[in-house]
Formats: structure tokens, sequence, C-alpha cells
């Protein structure tokens, strides 16, 4: 089966055409500056990249303009749209009406516009995109799959706030995480390539970019996870402050005549490792600046690693043990630097890894586990396209 991955946003609309057969991607592309002027589509097929300057004043012309390049006889894939099985969408926000993969039916369409208050930048774009495939390909079956989904397995005592009951039963205030997919995705890599299927086995998984989350994964199941009701919770990241005092923000919206939504957008846009380092948001730049004797970039890096460093020895007391730690997503991947820091002073959880190997580059699983390492230590590049096309073919 060939299943349509779709990533809508607001004003764009990623797109991977993936063979279930063998898990390959035959077609993707990104669709921008939808609703803008100078919309386009870059698509890429057959090792060749074509882009389309078109009008895209929504998303269902810009659907319309992804299926016409997938069954263009000269840079085309299909040669009909029946080739195409399913449509996995990705949606950010689920709240708690929905905690796993589900068809998208008229009664499901209904209940997702309900979610739009847990994700309002994500999800009614995210929702477009299904409306959008199902006025162009009527009759595909069109699958919702969840960032937050993995994460609805947690313990009451680790997904609720401390505050009123009643509260959190009427508004739903609670730890939500994200990034589920990518979490989810890795950790089952890490598992079978540990032929740890059907063991206890425990892993945190780090998904660190410029957005970054921390997992406990206990034998496949989410038992806890950083961010929390929305993704301005848990470590410091590019721009977001992380975890922080609510007294503190109030202080400094106080000080800096800032409303309570400029105080979010400050927190969000304006901290973090660039509001630290006065630098940049690029770990790649604040490597830099370490080696060339920065004081504030050298400060912002051992502050994200020493934050990750106690969400590791945290989530290792909640799941009793650590048998495997996995670095994923942008800095996770790629900056030996930054692993470096974060893994050293974790040999008090037997955590100990291979200088040498954490200098390599590898686009597959790549182990850097110290000889004498009781937890194996293990970089897995994300899938988050594949593992909602797993869930989409799963669920058809």
């Amino acid at each position: 089966m060939k299943i349509l991955v779709i990533n809508a946003g607001s004003s764009s609309l990623k797109y991977q055409l993936i063979d279930m057969e063998n898990e390959s991607v035959i077609a993707k592309g990104i669709c921008e500056r939808i609703g803008i002027e100078g919309s386009n589509l870059v698509h890429k097929a057959n090792g060749k990249e074509t882009k389309y300057e078109q009008a895209m004043p929504d998303h269902t012309v810009a659907i319309k303009m992804v299926i016409d390049a997938l069954t263009d006889q000269e840079v085309g894939v299909l040669s009909s749209l029946d080739e195409i099985g399913a449509i996995g969408h990705r949606v950010v926000g689920s709240g708690e009406y929905f905690t796993k993969t589900t068809l998208v039916t008229p009664e499901a369409l209904e209940t997702l516009k309900k979610t739009y208050e847990f994700a309002p930048i994500h999800n009614p774009a995210n929702v477009m995109g299904i409306m959008a495939c199902m006025e162009a390909m009527p009759g595909k079956s069109n699958v919702a799959v969840f960032d937050t989904a993995f994460h609805s397995t947690m313990p009451d005592e680790a997904k609720l706030y401390a505050i009123d009951y009643q509260d959190y039963q009427d508004y739903k205030v609670r730890r939500y995480g994200a990034h589920g997919t990518s979490h989810k995705y890795v950790s089952q890599e890490a598992i079978k390539y540990c032929d740890a299927e059907g063991k206890d086995f425990k892993i945190v998984t780090l998904h660190l970019g410029g957005g970054s989350s921390i997992s406990a994964v206990k034998n496949g199941i989410c038992i806890d996870t950083s961010m929390g009701f929305t993704p301005l919770a848990g470590v410091p990241m590019g721009t977001r402050s992380g975890d922080i005092d609510p007294s503190a923000a109030k202080f400094l919206a106080e000080k800096k005549g800032m409303t309570f939504d400029e105080t979010i957008n400050y927190l969000n846009k304006k901290c973090g490792v660039m509001g630290v380092s006065g630098v940049s948001s690029d770990f790649r730049d604040l490597q830099q600046a370490t080696e060339a004797g920065n004081y504030r970039a050298e400060l912002a890096v051992n502050l994200f690693a020493y934050n990750v460093k106690k969400y590791i020895g945290a989530y290792t007391v909640a799941m009793g043990g650590l048998d495997c730690l996995v670095f994923t997503a942008g800095i996770g991947e790629n900056s030996a630097f930054t692993r470096a820091r974060i893994l050293k002073g974790l040999e008090c959880l037997g955590v100990e890894f291979d200088a040498e190997k954490n200098k390599q580059r590898s686009s597959s699983i790549m182990e850097i586990t110290g000889e004498n390492s009781k937890v194996r230590v293990l970089v897995i590049p994300t899938n988050e396209e594949l593992m909602i096309a797993r869930e989409t073919l799963a669920l058809c």
C-alpha cells in the first residue's frame, strides 16, 4: 500500500508518499506561503526537484497541486490516485478527546474542531489539511495521528498538575506533552535494535532540537514526558524558557510592562539558549562561540545540558532503572558537542559513552555506548512521517 502523509501548517503543507511494502519514500515536497503572495510548491521525486510557482489561496488548492505533481506525466510517480491507499495526517494536540490514532469520520471531524483550544496555532491548520484531502480525494481513508497520543498512557500522578481537581475535570488542564510521534518511533526502533521486544526495557528518549522534550518509556509505553499543557514547559530550548516559576513570569511582566499575551510570547520566542547566550538559538553557533571563549554561550549550553541530565535522572528513578538512552532530532542526532556535555557525569546511572564513536556521523542508528557502560546509548534519526504512515497502515 502507498500512503500519503500530510503535515499541514497555517501557511505551509509538507507531504511524503511512502510505499509501505519497503517503507521507502517515493516522493515528497512542500507547499509554502499558502494564502500569501508568492506561494509555491517544491516537489522531489526520482532524484529530481521541480518547483511550481502558482497562487495557493487555501489548502484545498495546495492539495490539488500536490495531486497534480504526484500524477504528472513527467515528474509524477502515480498513474492515478487509485494507487494511494490512505492518507495519514499529523495533528498536534488532542486534548482528552482522542488517545489514539483515529479514522476521520464526519463525527470525528466535528470532535477534532473541539481540540483547537489545546493547540490553537497548529490544529486548525491540521484540520484544514484533512478537509482539503477529503474534498480533493473523496472516498479515501483519512487518518489523524496525534503528537500527544503516545503520552496518553501517563499515570495520573505524572500527568496531573497540583491544581484544584475540579478545575482539571472542568477545563482539562494537565500535562499533554509533545513530539509523541517522534518519541514513539525512536523508542520502537531502540527496542528492535536491542532485541528487547517483550522484555522489561526502560528507555529515556531525548528529542532535542529547536523544541526539546524528554520521555520515559517503559516496555514501549510512555509513563512521563517533560513538556506540559503546552510545549513551553520542560528543559530550556532554542528560544523557549522551559520550566519557570509563574510568579517570576508575573514579576518580569510588571518590570517590562508586558501584557499576559506578550509575556507568553516573550517566554516562547526570546528566552531559552538564545536569551541566555545572546548569540543564537542554533547549537552550532553556540559551540563555535563556546570554543572561542564566549562565557554566555558556554553557560547556555551547560544550562541546557544540566536540565537534560536532571530529567534523565528523574525518569530513571520513575522507571526503576535505565537500559537505554536515545538521542534524536536536530541537536540529538547532529551535535556530538552537546551530546558529550549531557553524557558526562551520568556514570552514577551506569551510563558511559565512547568519545570517538560520539564524534562520528551516521544516517542510520549509531551506537556510542562505552565499553563498560551498563546502559546502551543510541543515536537514532527520527522519522515522524514514517511513524504516521505505519499508524495509518495499522488502522486501514
